[in-house]
């Protein structure tokens, strides 16, 4: 279940310093808290998708990453550090290597999965 915190904004300073355990992702400011841990079936759902994209991306240029992976959607000229929108989907595929850093993707990826879950469904389709 999603929640939803707003007593402050945050941005990936202070991300960087939560508890690696908390799994949260930050859109426009405002921290959002996922569920402890996906239900086995998502896991089974986004093992296969992540295996079958993995194999027909082998030998190519672009790479997939599975969650959790962090992607910083910066505004112009905003730097990373001031980033407000955090995510984390559930599938990214990245085909340009200068998005990548060691923190995530710095950037929109060229694809990404979201599986939806019927306890977020509005978070998911919507924020």
């Amino acid at each position: 279940m999603i929640n939803k915190q707003v007593e402050d904004f945050y941005t990936y300073n202070e991300y960087k310093d939560f508890d690696d355990e908390r799994r949260c992702e930050i859109i426009n400011g405002i921290i959002y808290d996922m569920s402890p841990a996906p239900s086995p079936n998502h896991q089974r759902v986004l093992s296969f998708l992540h295996s079958e994209i993995f194999t027909y991306l082998k030998g190519k240029t672009c790479e997939v990453f599975p969650a959790p992976f962090d992607v910083f959607l910066v505004d112009e000229g905003q730097d990373m550090k001031d980033c407000n929108k955090i995510v984390q989907p559930d599938i990214a595929v990245i085909c340009d290597k200068n998005k990548i850093n060691d923190k995530g993707c710095v950037g929109a990826p060229d694809f990404i999965v979201e599986i939806v879950s019927k306890y977020n469904k509005s978070h998911d389709y919507i924020t």
